[in-house]
């Protein structure tokens, strides 16, 4: 793998990080949301990502988000009877969005961003290291 398809590496893993913290962003502005144009609540939202392979040795040569898929766990229900929402008995489905869980995935983000941009940085002083050799 030559220096230029690292930095291809890196820079298509810093863009899918960028895409999963506006997900991530996304779920939570939404996490009260109780009416979508949809109907119903807000079902929070989840990236998929692929492997971009090399088109002429077929080796892996990035990453991309490929699509967004929606979480299927349960709504919450919450006894909120002065909501417009809210059913006959009082209950209102809540957005199946946890905080806690948003913000796993942003420490996850977080790591998997700092991992990509020293790999670039090291790559970047290797290369200015090799052509100060050359001088």
């Amino acid at each position: 793998m030559g220096m230029m398809s690292v930095f291809d590496v890196g820079g298509s893993a810093l863009t899918a990080d960028r895409m999963w913290l506006e997900i991530i962003a996304n779920n939570l502005a939404n996490s009260q949301t109780t009416q979508t144009p949809e109907g119903g609540p807000y079902r929070r939202r989840v990236p998929v990502f692929s492997e971009i392979l090399d088109q002429h040795t077929g080796q892996p040569a990035g990453v991309e988000m490929t699509g967004i898929a929606y979480d299927q766990s349960p709504f919450q229900r919450r006894y909120d009877p002065g909501n417009p929402a809210a059913d006959k008995n009082g209950f209102v489905l809540m957005p199946n969005v946890n905080p806690v869980n948003e913000m796993v995935d942003l420490i996850t983000v977080e790591r998997t961003y700092d991992a990509n941009t020293s790999v670039i940085s090291a790559l970047k002083n290797m290369s200015n290291k090799a052509m100060d050799i050359g001088k």
